[in-house]
């Protein structure tokens, strides 16, 4: 008997199902949901806390770094007075500093034959399409300069330094200045085509340049989130995106400085340009937001994992901190991030000594006093990043790892305390296993590390034996501590 009309709308309307027979389904779609509120909180801590690392290695410049190279010279004045009873002139610390000084001065004098007005109106009279276009090629290229202008300055530094009982194959510190001279000039004139575009689009008068600006970096989301990532490929993209946000801000700065200037310092226009700063930093957090949670969501993805970077990243900053490390933390910022901060400083530079007219003794006080003013905020800013640091390695399980570093960097010493690294007053040896094999200062994963307790908390990279249990044709597995900015992503990383 077939059923009526009535019987049919009555079963549809009193049917009933039972969630709890799919049980598990269903819990795992409410704990995605869940893992996709928790990600704006987890990214946010990783950004800001990356975001401060930036900060700190570029004011590292400005303040530390001049103080550092007049130290340099003067040890080099006093050292016929010494005696000379070591190897060494010059500590290649030292050495490093001068370096980098000295290039920074060299490729400020070659911007003073850029004009930066010409520049501008060059890129005003372009149609609004080819800017758009002109924009996004400079995004690509600054990422290929950032890579290949960190391995010329860290061949620079190392031939600079390289021990001298040593067989040499390098073609000399000269020629490798002069390129690291030549990269930093040309990325800085990179940066300046990008302050420059973001300025006309401030300053275009339908505001039709920003919001295409702007939605390009929802163009980001479409190549990204459908694409697969591992946590390490995650990682990558997170310290592009630190480092993108920090250059990001340092740009903007130099447009409100620019237009401030056109305008002689007229507060009333400055509240005008306000709105248009909050707009573009605000779509450049919501992009990042949704961009990194549906990531997480495609790909499984805990939003723990960003509390693993973070350790990553303070290991990097405590580990610096040692007396005889084996990098600068600035470099390690740079390696980490992508970012190096010598060409936006030069641009930085420039535009400040353009903007602001120095006259009169008043003035010269003034600038002291903002001198002083940036050392302190390096110094509050160094302390608070290093007990913050301190903290997240802790909870990570990973002050094995920086005795490790000790025992590399300074053989024949006792180790540090536990209490030194982090806020126990009682010292805990047991974190502090006595290791029975040599190290070296190469690579974080070339050294063993104890046995991590069984903890949701991150773990320190796997021990060196296990490793090579697995046979030489299993590739070796990366860890946090192995993946910088300019790793190749894709198939490369484990």
């Amino acid at each position: 008997k077939k059923p009526s009309l009535t019987h049919f709308v009555t079963a549809e309307l009193t049917r009933g199902y039972f969630l709890e027979h799919n049980e598990a389904k269903f819990t795992e779609r409410r704990e995605k949901v869940y893992t996709c509120m928790r990600i704006p909180k987890e990214l946010e801590k990783l950004m800001i806390f990356g975001f401060f690392l930036c900060m700190d290695a570029f004011l590292y410049v400005f303040t530390l770094l001049p103080l550092r190279v007049l130290l340099a010279v003067l040890r080099l004045l006093t050292l016929p007075c010494c005696g000379f009873r070591g190897t060494r002139l010059l500590q290649p610390a030292h050495v490093c500093d001068i370096l980098k000084a000295s290039i920074l001065v060299l490729s400020f004098s070659m911007t003073h034959y850029l004009d930066y007005s010409m520049m501008y109106h060059l890129i005003r009279g372009q149609s609004i399409i080819k800017l758009y276009i002109i924009y996004n090629m400079l995004e690509v290229a600054d990422r290929l300069f950032s890579s290949f202008g960190q391995d010329i300055l860290d061949a620079l530094y190392w031939t600079a330094t390289e021990p001298k009982n040593r067989k040499r194959d390098s073609i000399g510190v000269i020629p490798h200045f002069i390129m690291a001279v030549f990269y930093v000039f040309f990325h800085t004139i990179l940066i300046m085509i990008q302050a420059s575009t973001l300025n006309v689009a401030f300053n275009s008068h339908n505001k039709s340049l920003l919001t295409i600006m702007m939605s390009s970096n929802f163009v980001e989301i479409k190549g990204s989130v459908f694409k697969k990532f591992g946590k390490n490929n995650l990682f990558q993209m997170s310290n592009s995106d630190i480092k993108e946000r920090f250059t990001n801000h340092v740009l903007l700065l130099i447009v409100c400085l620019r237009n401030m200037e056109q305008f002689s310092w007229k507060p009333d226009y400055m509240w005008g340009l306000v709105p248009d700063v909050i707009m573009v930093i605000i779509s450049e957090v919501a992009v990042d937001v949704v961009k990194h949670a549906f990531i997480t969501k495609f790909n499984d993805i805990s939003a723990d994992v960003y509390s693993e970077y973070r350790a990553s990243l303070a290991f990097d900053l405590v580990s610096s901190r040692q007396k005889n490390a084996c990098t600068d933390y600035s470099d390690s910022v740079a390696r980490r991030m992508g970012f190096i901060p010598l060409p936006v400083a030069v641009l930085l530079i420039r535009v400040l000594m353009n903007s602001v007219k120095v006259q009169g003794a008043l003035s010269y006080t003034c600038v002291l006093l903002f001198y002083l003013g940036l050392v302190t905020l390096k110094l509050l800013n160094s302390i608070v990043l290093l007990g913050k640091s301190c903290v997240y390695v802790k909870r990570a399980k990973m002050e094995d790892k920086l005795f490790e570093r000790h025992i590399a960097a300074n053989p024949g010493h006792p180790p540090p305390s536990s209490s030194s690294v982090t806020s126990q007053p009682t010292p805990r040896t047991d974190l502090f296993p006595t290791p029975t094999t040599d190290y070296s200062c190469s690579s974080p994963s070339d050294s063993p590390s104890a046995s991590p307790p069984e903890t949701e908390e991150p773990r320190p990279p796997p021990a060196e034996d296990e490793e090579e249990t697995q046979g030489p044709s299993q590739p070796k597995h990366r860890t946090l501590l192995d993946i910088d900015r300019f790793t190749l992503c894709g198939n490369r990383i484990d």
